[in-house]
């Protein structure tokens, strides 16, 4: 495929996307994510938002009602994008990364560093200093903005990996953005990027310890809200949308920033938003639409939060597959339909969903508008409705890992092959089947198995570890781990507690282990490689039984 014109000086990204021959195929089969050849996202979603609906209008909503404006949000994001051309001399390609939780100053520099041309990395700010290590390392960052909270256990990295000065702190007695952004102008003429240039780096949660960094285009931001968020969702200026999702997610950053912006609307952001403080926020600040996982509606609806969900225009479910019995539990006490939907990081966000009148229970839905999906076979060709098999998509986005050779694992034919297996119906609907990797995904929350099992490995008693997703009833899965503890050792609730200990210190908390059983020995094949397969069939059979007894109490 040849790229456009690129406006990037620093071409380290344009240099690291994967080899012509492994790229996905793109289509652009609808008007709506026809673009031109340049485009500037934040452009787009900032600039020509507010030149059509007018500057007064509310973009940000805080949890005490006090609001951002288009035009704020406009003037703090040319503000930091002078920040890092006048200061920090950033040049269209560098890569800026943030390390701040949801919050307005997210969004502006998010805008505002796409403005200025450079290359947003988004990291959570719950990861530990070797997980920032991990991606720091892999995207070379020119700049990072980072919330002083926490600042102290990353510290050492940023400055290692930073060129002198290269970190703006955010927040505190002494907020380094909000006085830096205070000494400029509120105008700034947005970089001429291509609309190929690369605008995004996320990091995927991976199945093996070094992470997978996706590579996003300009045009890429736009065309999930030019795809699932206008033909699916059917967002409108008058909606005002909130997310339980970290805006470092892709579909926190879909749902709170791109898709509002997109359609003139508005959003409600907090720090750290649970489901419960988003429904408590539903009459007071009008929301009308609710992004979480499936494990967030169920316990809407154990602590007796119906009238709440009654309010909303629309119910969103990502991040894990969404069951008949939660789909049917909501809607009996609601009416609320919930939209399913699957997405990647390597495709941005959802790409098979359905809303309305076309949603059918059991099924995640159709292809979304500007993407087709097939089941494909072992050989990466589609096979007939009815046939278990991997999912592949193709759409006007897809998979470009940065300089990763397993590039050619997510790509096969042409097509975007997810990691999960699906079966098509006749009428082209898809019911999901199962993960078909390592992948663990706990209360929307992604988590690669073999990371846990590198800090769990760290433990001085552990000899071998394998890590596995259990079924449980509140969150979908749990991360469960098997221990084979070394000699002498007896696995117990104080070696327990040790080991959850020691891996808090490498990893987030969402990436903990919630059950740690103890054995003499991992399952192998013949060649010694660790069975998997047979610890979740273990846990699944567990968690089986527990659920029979505590039915039976």
């Amino acid at each position: 495929m040849e790229l456009s014109r690129s406006a990037h000086v620093d071409t380290f990204t344009r240099d690291s996307l994967p080899p012509a021959d492994q790229w996905p195929t793109f289509e652009f089969t609808i008007p709506s994510v026809q673009y031109p050849e340049r485009l500037n996202a934040a452009a787009e979603l900032i600039d020509r938002t507010t030149e059509r609906f007018g500057a007064d209008r509310d973009a940000i909503i805080l949890g005490d009602g006090s609001r951002w404006s288009y035009g704020e949000l406009q003037r703090r994001a040319n503000q930091f994008a002078r920040v890092l051309t006048e200061d920090h001399g950033v040049v269209p390609g560098n890569r800026v990364m943030l390390r701040m939780l949801n919050g307005p100053w997210t969004v502006a520099c998010w805008l505002g560093a796409l403005k200025a041309g450079a290359v947003v990395v988004t990291t959570m700010v719950a990861w530990k200093a070797q997980e920032v290590r991990n991606v720091a390392e892999r995207v070379r960052p020119t700049v990072a903005v980072a919330d002083h909270r926490g600042l102290a256990d990353i510290a050492d990295v940023l400055h290692e990996l930073l060129p002198e000065g290269g970190v703006v702190v955010f927040g505190g007695e002494d907020d380094e953005l909000e006085k830096a952004c205070d000494t400029k102008p509120g105008d700034f003429e947005a970089v001429d990027t291509a609309a190929d240039d690369v605008a995004l780096l996320g990091a995927t949660s991976g199945t093996t310890g070094v992470p997978k960094i996706t590579m996003h285009f300009h045009r890429d931001i736009l065309a999930n809200a030019d795809t699932f968020a206008e033909h699916v969702l059917h967002l409108t200026a008058d909606d005002v949308s909130a997310t339980t999702a970290p805006l470092a997610f892709t579909f926190g950053l879909g749902g709170a920033v791109v898709f509002p912006l997109r359609s003139g609307g508005a959003a409600v952001i907090l720090e750290r938003a649970t489901p419960i403080e988003l429904a408590k926020l539903i009459e007071p600040l009008g929301i009308t639409v609710l992004y979480t996982a499936p494990t967030g509606y169920r316990n809407l609806l154990k602590e007796g939060y119906t009238a709440e969900l009654k309010r909303l225009r629309l119910g969103v479910s990502a991040g894990e597959h969404l069951a008949q019995e939660t789909f049917e539990s909501v809607r009996d006490a609601t009416g609320l339909r919930l939209v399913d939907g699957i997405g990647s990081t390597e495709m941005l966000h959802v790409f098979i969903s359905a809303s309305g009148d076309d949603i059918r229970p059991g099924a995640t839905g159709k292809a979304v508008p500007g993407y087709r999906a097939a089941i494909l076979d072992d050989d990466g060709d589609p096979v007939g409705a009815g046939v278990p098999g991997r999912l592949g998509v193709i759409g006007p986005t897809g998979c470009r890992y940065l300089d990763d050779p397993r590039q050619a694992g997510y790509v096969s034919n042409g097509w975007n092959v997810t990691g999960d297996t699906f079966v098509m119906d006749e009428d082209g609907y898809f019911v999901f089947q199962a993960r078909n990797d390592s992948m663990i995904v706990t209360a929307g929350y992604n988590v690669g198995a073999p990371e846990v099992e590198e800090a769990i490995a760290v433990h001085p008693d552990v000899m071998e570890v394998a890590v596995v997703a259990r079924p449980d009833a509140d969150r979908g899965m749990i991360v469960n781990a098997f221990v084979v503890p070394r000699s002498g050792v007896e696995g117990s609730d104080e070696l327990t507690a040790s080991i959850i200990d020691v891996v808090k210190t490498r990893l987030a908390v969402y990436k903990l282990p919630r059950r740690i059983d103890y054995i003499t020995e991992l399952p192998r094949n013949p060649s010694g490689k660790v069975q998997h397969f047979v610890l979740r069939e273990r846990a699944a059979a567990d968690a089986a039984a527990a659920a029979l007894v505590s039915q039976g109490a």
